[in-house]
């Protein structure tokens, strides 16, 4: 019995943690600019661009929604990728 409530406590942080993180990116910390979609559409194929789909795992595995060119990075593990993009490239996250 312990070992599910704790298990169903992990979860549901997790979950929190990802609803936390994607509005962060949906409202964008202050000085952050965001783009809209036509925006955004208007830089696909633009090698100054690196777009990151950030959805937690099922949420994209379940989707039939995806950019094309899109790198998928795990949100959860961001210390850990996000230094292998360029500094001198526009980086755009999304988690719609």
């Amino acid at each position: 019995m312990k070992k599910v409530l704790l298990t169903f406590t992990i979860l549901l942080l997790a979950g929190f943690i990802q609803v936390a993180l994607c509005a962060v990116i949906v409202s964008g910390p202050e000085g952050v600019p965001r783009m809209t979609k036509e925006q955004l559409k208007a830089q696909l194929g633009n090698a100054d661009f690196v777009i990151i789909d950030v959805r937690a795992d099922h949420d994209w595995q379940d989707s039939n929604i995806k950019i094309k060119g899109a790198i998928r990075e795990d949100p959860s593990k961001l210390d850990s990728w996000i230094k292998k993009y360029s500094q001198d490239k526009t980086i755009v996250l999304y988690c719609a």
